[in-house]
């Protein structure tokens, strides 16, 4: 049949000819999107299957990645001599064991427990847990303890320190000894044997242990263990020295020395305390205590 037969059909069969080529059509259509479906469906199984879903995969707690870690072990060591695997394997971080090292490098040692728990880092459940396995030898104790029980060490403190005491019956002469003697005394320490020196020095020698007791708050029962050694006294030239120069006694005021210079000015030199014995800064009392110190002559050296 040619084309042009075909378009002189009648109108009857051109309709059933079109509704056969739609129907074709309408099938070929049909087919081909109900394989695509298949074909879609058959892929998602095959993706649930080995790809987890969205919310799978937000349920599940993130995880960047796992280190495995050695199990912590407990036994005994000496943080002076242990090697890094060791302490490694005592449950101490990297850096911490470098610490370690370091420390020791410089000459730190550890002498007792309680130094190790000054390790930078370490916890005190850390410390607590290691503590009953800490053994420090005793090659790192201070040396000065193998002599601690010696029958030949008969102190155990420093004498340059805490000096040896006198016992009772001895002394100490004043005027003579230093410091380090007189810290010998009991009851005499630094503080009380510099002031006894230089309370001395502002007499110019003690006359009598009894002046000590003239330091503030001096101890009483010290004075037991002094003896003086009179010749050692400095003595004052009282017909030369100024105003200024003479109350710088300490048995001379302000009052006693104008007296003394007024005297001079007036009398002329004095030749004993008697000369004064009229004034009444001048008292017995205080002539009998400052004359031990008076030097009368004036071209005396």
């Amino acid at each position: 049949m040619k084309l042009r037969d075909i378009i002189y059909l009648h109108k009857s069969i051109k309709r059933a000819l079109l509704t056969l080529l739609l129907s074709a059509i309408a099938a070929g259509v049909a087919i081909y999107y109900a394989g695509k479906t298949e074909g879609e469906e058959q892929g998602d199984k095959d993706t649930t299957r080995y790809t987890p879903r969205v919310s799978q995969l937000a349920s599940r707690p993130q995880q960047y990645y796992r280190v495995e870690q050695a199990p912590v072990e407990r036994f005994a060591f000496d943080p002076n001599t242990a090697d890094s695997t060791q302490l490694l394997r005592l449950g101490l971080q990297p850096w911490q064991v470098r610490n370690i090292y370091k420390y020791r490098a410089k000459g730190g040692i550890y002498r007792k427990k309680e130094d190790f728990a000054r390790l930078y880092g370490l916890t005190a459940k850390q410390y607590r847990e290691l503590e009953p396995y800490i053994h420090i030898s005793d090659d790192y104790r201070p040396a000065s303890e193998l002599f601690k029980n010696s029958e030949e060490q008969r102190y155990e403190r420093d004498t340059l320190k805490y000096p040896i005491k006198l016992k009772e019956g001895e002394t100490v002469t004043l005027n003579i000894a230093d410091t380090s003697t007189l810290k010998k005394v009991p009851g005499i320490g630094s503080a009380f044997a510099r002031a006894i020196i230089g309370y001395g020095k502002r007499l110019g020698g003690y006359v009598s242990t009894s002046q000590l007791l003239e330091i503030s708050n001096f101890p009483r029962k010290s004075l037991p263990y002094f003896k003086v050694d009179s010749t050692k006294i400095r003595k004052i030239k009282v017909n030369k020295l100024t105003l200024d120069q003479l109350k710088r006694h300490p048995y001379i005021n302000f009052y006693q020395a104008r007296t003394i210079t007024d005297y001079r000015r007036l009398k002329g030199d004095l030749k004993s305390l008697d000369d004064l014995k009229l004034h009444k800064d001048f008292p017995e009392a205080e002539r009998k205590r400052l004359e031990p110190y008076m030097d009368y002559y004036f071209n005396n050296d």
